[in-house]
């Protein structure tokens, strides 16, 4: 979509509260653009924009897009949002977040991230390796980096590293050079209602290669695999413990403090091992995201001191398995994971590390919609824990109904599982467990992409 913009423009966002409207409101107010924007509720987004000075709304309504000449919209806004139904009757020209990141990154040599799982992450680990060999990218994430305290940062060089969001199918928008693909999932199927749909997306997604540039595609997973059978281009490479492998990860280990693995290269250009790769994060999947970053930097031809410095020196994504603190030598941690996948992962990959300990997952699933189409692969997906605290449902504003008890729900995670479960009904009860329960060896690891993360963030206070 082809976008014409001024430096005159008021560019209104709707929504901007979100962490990828907020990062793309940044950017642009970087680059000399006046925003502002609107939400319903105040967050640390909206504390970041304050701080670089971007006027925020704290309510819907129409008189805060007077002076507005073009509106941004996120996926979440409805049909009858007061400032949207102003701009129609105004003729507003009004695009989404997609178009108009689209818009902006098509000036840079842009690097796109996508997948069902592992985009934020993958993202960062690219950015830390271009930061560390002084290329200074754009950098629009979808989580905030801890290296910097934002998701969002306006760099000096024509590279941008974008993680791009196939939710609502916004990342076949956004131009690019490079490209990585994650993993594709049984997610968001409100949007593409099946997983065949998904899998034309992305079929496209990879048609889009550039001759120019290059894609790196994780061969670990098996609805990537298919996909590719049915590409007709050909320019990526691959990724993964795969042996067919272009960038074939062997030799992992791990500890509690570093995951350290060798990558056996085999590309036309080159066959080489690149070993003791180290990188502070604990699991497999975070080992395979590290390992899309070093296939990327590497065919650029960057020096693998900077890629093994990048990974090294990784500070890490807010709510990616983050230590929040301890008490009587129990740590307590919180997740993003909300997908029955993420959830396997981290498990396993605090199983593997944290052998001897009892691992207590706190537990918040995340939409109705999620639960319903995915009951079967949740219970399934807490095998590496051993206690479950079941929360209740954060429905993000979803009025279906469930069309099973919770009580059923939680009986089939006991059995599929083999857990220990606990229902939780609110964050006092939580709290209140969590008081008689700090004793012997345990971790606590909150779960969610609701507000489990402010239970776990706020436990702190009883002790």
């Amino acid at each position: 979509m082809k976008i014409d913009l001024g430096k005159n423009e008021l560019i209104h966002f709707v929504g901007i509260g979100g962490i990828g409207m907020s990062g793309l409101a940044m950017i642009m107010n970087g680059l000399g653009y006046k925003v502002q924007g609107s939400d319903i509720v105040n967050n640390r987004n909206i504390e970041r924009l304050n701080e670089k000075k971007i006027r925020v709304f704290l309510n819907h309504k129409k008189a805060n897009i007077k002076k507005t000449t073009v509106l941004v919209i996120s996926s979440a806004i409805k049909k009858n949002n007061p400032e949207l139904v102003e701009a129609i009757k105004k003729k507003l020209p009004i695009y989404t977040r997609g178009d108009m990141l689209g818009h902006i990154v098509s000036f840079m040599r842009n690097i796109v991230v996508t997948g069902s799982h592992g985009k934020t992450t993958t993202t960062s680990l690219v950015s830390s390796i271009f930061s560390e060999a002084n290329l200074d990218p754009t950098i629009i994430n979808g989580g905030v980096l801890n290296s910097f305290g934002n998701s969002a940062k306006l760099g000096k060089s024509n590279w941008c590293v974008t993680e791009s969001d196939e939710s609502d199918g916004s990342f076949l928008k956004i131009p690019f050079m490079y490209s990585i693909a994650t993993n594709l999932d049984s997610e968001h199927l409100d949007f593409y209602k099946n997983i065949n749909n998904l899998k034309k997306s992305f079929l496209k997604f990879v048609e889009k290669i550039p001759s120019v540039g290059k894609g790196f595609i994780c061969s670990d997973d098996q609805n990537l695999k298919k996909v590719l059978k049915k590409s007709v281009n050909k320019n990526f490479y691959t990724y993964g413990k795969n042996k067919r492998s272009n960038f074939q990860i062997i030799n992992i280990k791990q500890t509690a403090e570093f995951s350290s693995f060798d990558i056996k290269i085999n590309i036309p250009s080159k066959k080489k091992i690149i070993k003791g790769i180290k990188l502070p994060m604990i699991g497999v999947h975070n080992i395979q995201n590290a390992t899309a970053a070093v296939s990327l930097a590497f065919t650029l031809g960057l020096p693998e001191k900077y890629i093994r410095h990048g990974l090294y020196n990784f500070k890490g994504v807010q709510r990616r398995f983050s230590h929040l603190f301890n008490h009587n030598n129990i740590s307590f941690y919180d997740d993003y994971a909300h997908h029955p996948t993420e959830i396997s992962s981290v498990l396993d990959g605090v199983r593997n590390v944290y052998k001897s300990k009892e691992i207590v997952c706190v537990f918040q699933p995340h939409r109705i919609s999620r639960l319903i189409n995915l009951k079967k692969e949740f219970s399934k997906c807490f095998k590496m824990a051993d206690t479950v605290l079941l929360c209740p449902i954060y429905k993000a504003n979803e009025k279906l109904k469930l069309n099973f008890t919770y009580n059923s729900f939680a009986k089939l995670i006991i059995k599929n599982s083999n857990v220990k479960l606990i229902h939780v009904d609110h964050e006092l009860q939580l709290r209140r467990f969590i008081k008689q329960n700090v004793f012997g060896e345990k971790i606590y690891i909150g779960m969610g992409a609701g507000s489990i993360s402010n239970w776990m963030k706020n436990l702190k206070n009883i002790f």
